[in-house]
């Protein structure tokens, strides 16, 4: 297949960590497709590759069943004069980049109209959204897999899949510089260093940010000498800032926009929101405590849909409670704080959870980038041929 034979694509991705899977699959194609043209919905890391955005990702920044619905109708205008967009355009394939509630509609919509369809990042239906694998296979010509077992699932379903890698796996240094890190934020090497990562969306930030906060402020009476890290998309960074304030903890926390990746470098331990991020952190080899918190009747109807009794993404890997979860109710500061402790008190176990994290952090590592230019052209490839 020549090189120039995909000379457009459209893509949506609906949030931060998609925004950042997106620039980094646009890096790749546009070194394989120099002239190739990409627009649709995304953030201010695929502008930087050159992607038009029609419509900012933060716009469907938006995670549970009761929060999406004062923005239900707007959302479903906009995927509508999207995809209306996107027919006109008639692009040479659509990648929707993880967010399924908004994509795999579209998906559906435009495959049906003869474009060619990739969903990338499974949705979690080994976890709580088996609802989703009829539709998966409506929607999509293919799936991106980053996670090694998905693919044998999927085909099982008669889904087209490859499994790439994850591309954190390969963005993450195998053994994480600490010292140059903590260097960058000006904190010293002998500091006991905990980074705070309460989320990328308004509503974790309202429901999950307080608590940590709250947590830190416990650890800090329980241990003296804790520095705090907590980075915040930049456009949540002012709500944080209010909240830090609120909680007497302005000399305490050192507040970056942004930077989480030298946040976790830097750290001794997290405490991490679930999603993204408990991936990102176990990647630097990070003992955690994943928490969760969200409006009680979506907690009601997620939990619900739950087959497996974990819910972070480390412990969904290992299949095995490797970090301490608190879901809900359980995600009190007291909780929280005291678990975080126990971490500092056992280094045995933290050392045990390191080598735990090495080993999955090799299984994720592969070529991504050919691997998943290859799938491409290999699809793209048989609908010319």
């Amino acid at each position: 297949m020549a090189q120039e034979s995909i000379s457009s694509c459209a893509m949506v991705a609906g949030e931060a960590s998609g925004d950042w899977l997106g620039a980094n699959l646009l890096r790749e194609m546009r070194t394989r497709w120099p002239g190739m043209r990409a627009s649709g919905i995304g953030g201010a890391a695929m502008v930087k590759q050159g992607f038009e955005a029609w419509w900012p990702c933060e716009r469907l920044a938006v995670r549970g069943y009761v929060e999406v619905l004062p923005r239900y109708l707007e959302l479903v205008r906009m995927r509508k004069e999207l995809g209306r967009r996107i027919l006109q355009a008639r692009p040479d394939l659509f990648i929707g980049i993880d967010a399924p509630d908004f994509n795999l509609d579209l998906e559906i919509r435009l495959r049906a109209a003869g474009i060619k369809t990739i969903h990338y990042v499974s949705p979690s239906f080994w976890a709580w959204r088996a609802d989703k694998l009829r539709k998966l296979k409506q929607a999509a010509d293919l799936v991106l897999c980053v996670f090694p077992f998905e693919p044998a699932l999927l085909e099982a379903q008669g889904i087209r899949a490859r499994y790439v890698g994850h591309p954190l796996a390969s963005a993450i240094p195998l053994q994480p510089d600490q010292a140059a890190a903590r260097l960058s934020l000006g904190l010293n090497p002998s500091d006991t260093v905990v980074a705070l990562l309460p989320g990328s969306r308004a509503s974790e930030i309202q429901h999950l940010a307080g608590r940590f906060l709250e947590a830190a402020a416990i650890m800090a009476r329980a241990r003296a000498g804790l520095r705090f890290v907590v980075p915040a998309v930049p456009t949540l960074a002012h709500q944080v800032r209010k909240l830090v304030q609120a909680a007497g903890m302005t000399e305490s926390i050192m507040l970056l926009e942004g930077r989480s990746h030298e946040a976790l470098a830097a750290c001794d331990l997290a405490l991490v929101a679930s999603g993204t991020a408990t991936l990102e952190a176990a990647l630097f080899k990070r003992p955690m405590v994943i928490a969760y918190h969200m409006n009680p009747l979506s907690w009601r109807i997620t939990r619900g849909k739950r087959l497996q009794p974990w819910v972070g993404l480390p412990n969904i890997l290992c299949q095995d409670m490797v970090v301490p979860e608190f879901l809900q109710e359980r995600a009190t500061p007291q909780a929280l704080a005291q678990t975080m402790l126990a971490w500092l008190e056992q280094p045995e176990r933290a050392d045990a959870l390191r080598q735990t994290f090495a080993t999955m952090h090799q299984t994720l590592r592969r070529d991504t980038a050919a691997i998943t230019l290859q799938a491409i052209e290999d699809l793209c490839g048989s609908a010319r041929s």
